[in-house]
């Protein structure tokens, strides 16, 4: 049995992550369908598990980057890949105030795991939480994260003691959010971001105990017992959906018409911002008069941002005018009936779904009818994030290019989630970023699957790839031993050649590949790289290789000051 800690240190928080996974794995499906509030989309679930998962990724990264190393990491490094990889991944309404609640954890915890510390992370937590709201609701998550951090504070002996009471306290306050917010009295509900915070600290009791917590119904009148983690009660199925008068339990979120006032705003507006504390400031003043459900979180620079406006174009606009916003994602909402649904159009026969490295590459692969999934430097996009881009597609049948070796496993692993929703998934294994534009450029819908699917693998494998970069430290190579600042020519993954410069190193590196011949090279230029090099490079194809054409993209701000394809 393993020793349980005294402290929450980084195995602990490890363990934590995984848990809180498995649980909202497991229970994500209710808490979507007792969704009724601020909209009732019938998605807080999968948004909060979604959100975990980044959290869980950025922490086994931390972990994996110690593989070679005899000690664990620091607890300050994984409480805080917790609660970056947390907000880069966070998904709606809820998971962006959980995205908070675990930030302002970190910053106390990143000093130490004991109780003293757990009791100030969690009043810590609940407090940034409500400043990152603007019109802050009781009967709300808000309410049953201060009631967890109250609870705690009554607990001045050790850990288990602290953890074990703020879920307590965290349970008894779920119960009661029904009689403080009138939507979900009448939708005989509590809260589903309340629920989803329950199991997150049922999964932090577990971690410190080795215990799960017992889930059962708390005493007290069926409407406030039974919705509690899973329990039951008279009147009412696990998970605390209504059971109407026939006996059955309710299918998909529930709506609550009485609340109708006219219609709620047309869009959810989400996005990441690079910005200044101070522009976030006017941010704000801006958002909240564009729409409600606004929350803002994190600092140091990076930002996330959620919102629901009628005019979408106004709220990423804003963001334009407070720093860089990226990772936009716009989810249109119709009435019916007086409450907000999803819309959902009859799928299409076929979609691709690929990963991209930057903006500019974003923007070709959707015009080229692609949905498209970012992968900023140094935040690979987790499973949860490739199958929500699959659904997005809304497709029956989807070609997923992955376009990084890093990514096989994960995209394999979404892959196969979305099989078992009924959507038929092929995987082409691409490698690099010009592989799938390669394998974008052959896509024909209107072919067989399976025609389409080779043809595309195909072009991916017939096209080598390679990329410039800039080395972040010193290190040995197969081409020797580069300093920190040297330019990298890597090709097929692997360092073929150390450069002073981009164009040199890129010429070199253009020389080997068209050795073996080929009829098109790909460059695609990031953020910094000036038009004149790319130029240059044609001009240089140009004069040693007659039939050799050249594209150039622009790919924004990516992980390499340029990709280089050669099929």
């Amino acid at each position: 049995m393993p020793q349980l800690p005294d402290d929450l240190d980084a195995v602990a928080v490890r363990t934590w992550c995984s848990l809180a996974l498995e649980a909202l794995g497991r229970e994500r499906a209710e808490i979507d369908a007792i969704n009724v509030y601020p909209i009732a989309d019938g998605d807080t679930g999968t948004n909060l598990y979604l959100t975990v998962e980044s959290a869980a990724a950025a922490v086994e990264a931390v972990f994996a980057a110690h593989e070679t190393g005899t000690t664990a990491p620091a607890t300050a490094d994984a409480v805080r890949a917790m609660a970056h990889g947390a907000l880069i991944g966070a998904r709606g309404n809820s998971g962006t105030i959980l995205a908070q609640l675990l930030r302002g954890m970190a910053g106390v915890l990143a000093d130490s795991g004991d109780a003293a510390h757990l009791r100030l992370a969690l009043t810590r937590a609940a407090a940034a939480a409500r400043q990152a709201v603007a019109h802050p609701v009781e009967g709300t998550v808000l309410t049953v994260a201060t009631a967890a951090a109250e609870a705690a504070q009554g607990e001045e002996r050790e850990l288990r003691a602290v953890v074990s009471a703020a879920y307590e306290g965290a349970r008894a306050a779920l119960a009661r959010t029904p009689e403080q917010l009138a939507v979900l009295g009448r939708a005989g509900v509590v809260d589903a971001g309340g629920r989803g915070l329950v199991a997150v600290l049922g999964a932090l009791v577990e971690a410190v105990t080795g215990q799960a917590p017992v889930r059962g119904p708390r005493t007290g009148s069926a409407k406030a017992a039974a919705p509690v983690d899973g329990g039951s009660a008279v009147g009412l199925p696990v998970g605390g959906v209504p059971v109407p008068a026939g006996g059955a339990a309710v299918e998909g979120p529930l709506d609550c018409p009485e609340d109708a006032d006219g219609g709620g705003p047309a869009f959810e507006v989400i996005y990441l911002l690079e910005a200044r504390d101070e522009q976030v400031d006017r941010l704000r003043t801006r958002l909240d008069a564009l729409g409600d459900s606004l929350v803002v979180v994190g600092g140091d620079g990076l930002w996330h941002v959620h919102v629901h406006v009628d005019d979408a174009g106004a709220a990423v606009e804003a963001g334009v005018e407070a720093g860089r916003p990226y990772r936009i994602r716009i989810t249109h909402f119709a009435t019916e009936s007086g409450h907000d649904v999803r819309v959902q159009a009859e799928p299409a026969q076929r979609a691709v779904v690929v990963v991209v490295p930057g903006d500019g590459l974003a923007g070709l692969c959707t015009e080229a009818g692609a949905t498209t999934v970012i992968a900023r430097p140094g935040e690979p996009p987790a499973s949860g994030e490739l199958v929500d881009a699959i659904r997005r597609a809304h497709a029956r049948e989807v070609v997923l290019l992955p376009n990084d070796a890093a990514l096989r496993h994960t995209a394999a692993a979404a892959a196969e989630q979305a099989r078992t929703e009924g959507v038929r998934v092929a995987l082409v294994p691409t490698r690099a970023a010009v592989q799938g534009i390669a394998a974008l450029a052959v896509h024909e819908p209107d072919r067989g699957f399976d025609e389409d699917v080779v043809a595309m693998t195909a072009a991916a494998g017939a096209t080598r790839y390679a990329e410039v970069a800039v080395a972040e430290r010193q290190s040995w190579t197969m081409a020797g031993v580069c300093q920190a600042g040297d330019i990298l020519g890597l090709i097929d993954g692997d360092v073929a050649v150390i450069g002073a410069d981009v164009p040199a190193t890129a010429r070199t590196v253009l020389d080997r590949m068209l050795a073996a011949g080929g009829e098109l090279v790909t460059l695609v230029l990031g953020e910094d790289v000036p038009d004149t090099v790319a130029g240059a490079l044609e001009e240089y194809v140009r004069e040693g290789h007659l039939a050799v054409d050249t594209v150039v993209y622009r790919g924004g701000h990516q992980r390499a000051p340029l990709l280089i394809g050669v099929e």
